[in-house]
């Protein structure tokens, strides 16, 4: 460790605020989990169809998913439909049939987060390796063939075409599970010595259909894929899957089964969709619309709007469109599932980072508004500044100061630019962040939980000082409040377990998500690729973890 000298009162509450930020990680960290929630995307496919009315189908869209959340939650499926004609949506989710519930709304609530993307398009499939999720404008439920079916082959390993015994036994146990599961609600495993398969159709087929999806799945992947160890049909009515290490969880859950259900509080769509509009969320959609329709009306909304336009945050389009050159693709500094961020000279020299949201949809301006007071009360030099917004043209906008060295994933996770980060400067980055959380959740006039701490999100400047950036799903509340309940958000591998699962909102959820970005610097690996997600925090759990 480096010694750091402190004097200040402030810096104090920092020394030992860091300390207890990593035992509280290790303390949430090291807990029994459930099973493996298996949220490896396999293939994410848009409809090739574009949305009609935007307003009307994002209503539509998060009123289905706020529907199928509910069903999913207690038995691992749900199907639900809103509206009518071009701007309807139909949604299903199903976890596949060996996920406890726990790890079932774990893979869930990361597919939901993915099938955003497929925006402005208005529908989209989901395939990861523990559950599905599909969005129409009509209703498909019955569907189990299409165009779009396919396979995805590939594995750490290419078996020998010598060794017959792989391939015959990888056909054995796929044509047993492609007999049994339509029988049994849909879902059926299989392992031999060295094959291990699992069949699954989703629960609104019927017998029939579920059979055929899984016969031409399995002809498909067995004759595309052996001899390669790993092997995925991506049909439109079923998911079979092959492999030679054993992916199953070891405890299949029946998914008619009435025993114990953890009840999990969550609107993840709502946060995403939040998220993307940089507008936060704090309840479930329907809790939300009812608290906001008590809370302000449209007459609210124009008043804050005016305030703003008066007040010294705000920035003309036309200036933000002059100092990125009409938002030129060469002056992109990076693009998120939240917007689109530019480099621009103001006027007057200063450099500045124009971030271009998406989903500008004037009914949430309210909350964009509050977004912008709550940032706007924050300082600290460890604390990316909001400089203003700008919300007069045909999207909204916010304007922050510019730094230089962008953000620390660009380092840590690159071998070459890593060289850069010596130990030093790694542990003054780890110290940076503490003293910005410090102040975020004791210093400042409100308590301010950021909800997204990771790498992407801590940006360096010119001398290497971090800066937490990204306040697009920070919450605050009210002193004396133990927590507050709330739809989760964030990114999955950095969000505290309990967080997840029961969706109260404390300062815990930045802690733990400071004690994974810790681990990152320290390693060089990266969570949120998919081997990594389990893998990392269990090799620290037990200290067999290598550092770079």
């Amino acid at each position: 460790m480096y010694p750091i000298k402190r004097t200040t009162n402030e810096e104090k509450s920092t020394h030992l605020y860091l300390p207890c930020l990593l035992t509280l990680f290790l303390a949430l960290l090291l807990r029994p989990t459930t099973g493996d929630a298996r949220t490896r995307a396999v293939r994410i496919t848009c409809s090739p169809q574009l949305e009609r009315d935007e307003t009307v189908y994002i209503s539509n869209f998060v009123a289905t998913w706020d529907k199928v959340h509910q069903q999913v939650q207690t038995n691992g499926f749900g199907v639900a439909s809103t509206g009518s004609g071009p701007s309807s949506n139909y949604g299903l989710a199903q976890c596949y049939g060996d996920l406890s519930l726990n790890d079932c709304f774990l893979c869930y609530s990361e597919a939901r987060a993915n099938l955003p993307q497929c925006y402005p398009h208005n529908g989209g499939r989901v395939f990861l390796d523990g559950c599905f999720m599909r969005a129409e404008n009509y209703s498909f439920f019955n569907e189990f063939r299409g165009p779009e079916d396919d396979v995805v082959c590939g594995g750490t390993t290419k078996r020998s075409r010598g060794e017959e015994s792989f391939g015959e036994a990888v056909r054995l146990v796929v044509r047993n599970a492609v007999a049994a599961a339509p029988g049994n609600g849909g879902y059926a495993r299989g392992a031999s010595s060295n094959a291990f398969v699992l069949a699954n159709c989703w629960r609104s087929l019927s017998h029939e259909s579920c059979q055929q999806c899984l016969e031409d799945a399995s002809a498909s992947v067995v004759s595309k894929c052996l001899p390669w160890s790993e092997g995925r049909a991506v049909h439109t009515g079923c998911f079979l899957r092959y492999s030679d290490h054993d992916f199953l969880n070891k405890i299949p859950r029946n998914p008619k089964s009435k025993g114990s259900v953890v009840v999990i509080v969550v609107s993840v769509l709502g946060s995403v969709f939040v998220v993307i509009v940089g507008i936060v969320i704090g309840v479930n959609i329907s809790q939300h619309r009812t608290i906001e329709k008590k809370r302000r009306g449209s007459n609210d909304v124009e008043k804050m709007a005016k305030i703003l336009t008066n007040s010294s945050l705000n920035f003309k389009y036309t200036t933000l469109d002059k100092a990125t050159g009409s938002f030129d693709s060469a002056n992109k500094l990076g693009e998120g599932g939240f917007g689109a961020v530019f480099k621009g000279v103001l006027p007057d020299g200063r450099d500045i980072a124009v971030k271009r949201l998406f989903f500008n949809n004037r009914h949430r301006a309210g909350d964009f508004y509050n977004e912008v007071n709550i940032i706007s009360t924050v300082e600290h030099k460890n604390l990316v500044r909001l400089l203003g917004c700008s919300c007069s043209g045909t999207e909204s906008i916010l304007v922050y100061e510019h730094i230089q060295n962008k953000s620390l994933d660009r380092f840590i996770f690159d071998v070459n630019r890593g060289k850069t980060l010596d130990w030093q400067r790694r542990f003054v980055i780890i110290v940076g962040t503490a003293e910005g959380l410090v102040y975020l959740h004791e210093q400042s006039t409100v308590r301010i939980i950021h909800r997204d701490i990771k790498a992407s999100n801590i940006l360096l400047d010119s001398k290497f000082q971090a800066k937490i950036a990204d306040f697009g799903l920070a919450r605050s509340f009210q002193e004396g409040k133990s927590h507050i309940s709330t739809a989760i958000a964030g990114t999955l591998g950095y969000m505290a377990p309990e967080y997840v699962v029961h969706g109260q909102l404390t300062e815990k959820v930045d802690v733990y998500s400071f004690g994974v970005l810790v681990l990152e610097i320290v390693t060089g690996k990266q969570i949120t690729k998919s081997e990594m997600s389990d893998y990392l925090v269990t090799q620290v759990s037990m200290e067999k973890f290598s550092v770079r």
